[in-house]
């Protein structure tokens, strides 16, 4: 019968660690041509405010006796809900499949899978991009994408200490007292963005549609995470902060789609498609180089991919099975 996983359930089985080893195997597989990921289809429902998303895709198996993972998410973004009706603006739900009967696995909330697997993917970049003595992390953002990047960034290198920027004063503070407690490191409140860009990894992870800081600052040998801006409208980092960087994408066809730190460059003719040099799994797979020198500033743009919510789906059910997690449910009958 397939398994019914409510959010606490995903929290109590899924790791940073666990989510960034998924995620790597998914990205590699991508960048292999061993998935199938359709662009993501978008409802608009202009009348409500609201906008619902489809994202299947389909892993095939990295073994041979791996049958590889099949799953759709579907995602809900009104804005207007916090205000308006007391709910939160996103909601996200995963249907996973037996890749070789179709039969359904599992039905899992996604809210804080997501969270998670955006903060992986940053993690396999920031694996191979950053420089292996990066100690401090300057994050811009302080939500629940800035909490999992931190996260993922201090799984692959042993920071030492980081510093949160954000708009809002108390959130910060709540940042910086939490994420101090949970990863056993000194993190600090600032309101300076050169106190962020004085960092060896920079995050970027707010919702601002236009640039939070200027590229000019940035420092050689820096990496930088973006993952706050997902449309081909908006941008967190300026012209200049992409020109100076060596960029790698997510999935280049993605991000060429979505991307507006990418895209409005391109129109500005600031930059071409070629500028992205690689996607993050073609590095993790050894096709293409990482870091290429210490003073390189490498740029990591991640729109987020349905590959990353599948691999991280099929790690969860697999741990929730061997844990006796979650309530199996009869919905055939």
């Amino acid at each position: 019968m397939p398994l019914l996983l409510t959010r606490r359930d995903v929290e109590s089985v899924l790791t940073m660690e666990e989510t960034i080893a998924a995620v790597e195997v998914g990205l590699r597989q991508l960048a292999a041509g061993r998935a199938i990921m359709p662009q993501r289809t978008a409802i608009r429902m202009n009348e409500h405010h609201g906008l619902h998303l489809g994202m299947p895709a389909y892993i095939a198996g990295a073994t041979a006796d791996d049958p590889g993972t099949l799953a759709l998410k579907a995602v809900t973004v009104y804005p207007d809900n916090p205000s308006r009706h007391q709910l939160p603006t996103i909601f996200g739900t995963i249907l996973l499949h037996d890749a070789r009967t179709g039969q359904l696995l599992a039905i899992m909330d996604a809210g804080f899978l997501t969270a998670m697997r955006t903060g992986a993917a940053s993690g396999v970049a920031t694996k191979y991009l950053a420089r292996e003595d990066a100690r401090s992390a300057g994050v811009f953002g302080a939500g629940a994408q800035a909490r999992t990047q931190l996260m993922a960034v201090a799984v692959v290198r042993r920071l030492e200490r980081a510093v949160v920027c954000d708009l809002v004063p108390a959130v910060s503070e709540r940042f910086a007292t939490d994420m101090s407690a949970r990863l056993g490191i000194p993190v600090t409140v600032t309101a300076s963005a050169g106190d962020c860009l004085a960092c060896d990894i920079v995050i970027a992870a707010t919702s601002s549609a236009t640039p939070i800081f200027e590229g000019t600052k940035l420092r050689p040998g820096t990496h930088l995470n973006a993952v706050g801006s997902h449309s081909p409208n908006a941008r967190e980092l300026d012209t200049e902060a992409i020109r100076r960087s060596t960029v790698v994408a997510d999935h280049k066809p993605a991000c060429l789609a979505e991307a507006g730190d990418l895209l409005l460059p391109i129109q500005e003719g600031a930059i071409n498609e070629d500028h992205i040099v690689a996607s993050v799994g073609e590095i993790a797979a050894g096709a293409k180089p990482g870091r290429t020198s210490r003073d390189e500033i490498t740029l990591f743009k991640s729109v987020g991919l349905a590959v990353e919510d599948v691999a991280a789906a099929g790690r969860v059910y697999a741990l929730a099975r061997a844990a006796g997690v979650g309530k199996e449910i009869e919905i055939q009958v």
